[in-house]
């Protein structure tokens, strides 16, 4: 695990959650469930809820609470991913190829559809950023990054992190527009790995690391936080000393 890297994607990610007060971080999410913790850190009215987590997750009912809480306007952010993202903010959570013909499958779409929907910041995270994964339209719309203007909707696509940089999505656009890239990459490396056409901010500068004081906060008190739900991932990332705390 490249450490550097991995700390930076969870600094990028902590500055998106800022003004959040409650943040819902689904299964096999790490890297953004320990941006949250670390928001809860440094402003502890956050209210994070980890799926998977036995300390760190208020839910009793998992899911389907998440989706109540979500629909009655309690969840100010969430994580969604996809084998396939385009430049529309749709996801591809199901296979490749044409359905119901896939040739590879893939997790499936649980909720992502509805809480793409609901949830008013939508945080598309993925770190792999290859022309094969950010693609010029999904094969498959696990959940649409946008709608007709009389749909109401008042969640959507955010940003998107991925392992070279870092977009935000214009909804009037209906598409994504370059923010910053991350150290040894650039606008041409961008687009060279990225499927879909996208705008350019003005100023795209490299995307900035963490604080020393909340690099610091992160490999002491977010490293033990994020243990109880991630072991592995934190013994990799922070050692298993601080793990264990």
């Amino acid at each position: 695990m490249d450490r550097a890297r991995t700390e930076l994607l969870i600094g990028t990610v902590y500055r998106l959650l800022e003004g959040c007060r409650t943040i819902a971080v689904g299964n096999s999410s790490p890297i953004p469930g320990s941006a949250a913790l670390l928001l809860r850190a440094k402003r502890p009215e956050t209210r994070v809820l980890m799926l998977g987590s036995k300390k760190h997750n208020a839910f009793t009912d998992g899911g389907r609470e998440l989706f109540d809480c979500a629909a009655q306007g309690r969840i100010d952010a969430f994580f969604l991913g996809g084998g396939q993202i385009d430049g529309q903010g749709n996801i591809n959570l199901v296979g490749l190829g044409p359905y119901p013909r896939i040739t590879h499958r893939f997790p499936g779409s649980f909720g992502s559809a509805y809480l793409y929907y609901v949830v008013p910041r939508v945080i598309l995270f993925r770190e792999e950023h290859t022309a094969r994964v950010m693609v010029p339209k999904v094969d498959f719309v696990s959940a649409p990054g946008v709608s007709a203007p009389e749909v109401y909707r008042p969640g959507g696509p955010h940003a998107l992190v991925t392992g070279r940089c870092v977009f935000a999505f214009d909804k009037a656009k209906r598409r994504f527009r370059l923010e910053s890239v991350h150290p040894g990459e650039s606008i041409g490396s961008v687009r060279q790995n990225t499927g879909f056409d996208f705008d350019v901010a003005p100023q795209v500068g490299e995307t900035a690391p963490l604080a020393d004081s909340d690099l610091a906060l992160l490999r002491g008190r977010v490293a033990g936080e994020i243990a109880e739900t991630y072991p592995r991932f934190a013994r990799a990332l922070f050692g298993a000393q601080q793990a264990a705390e």
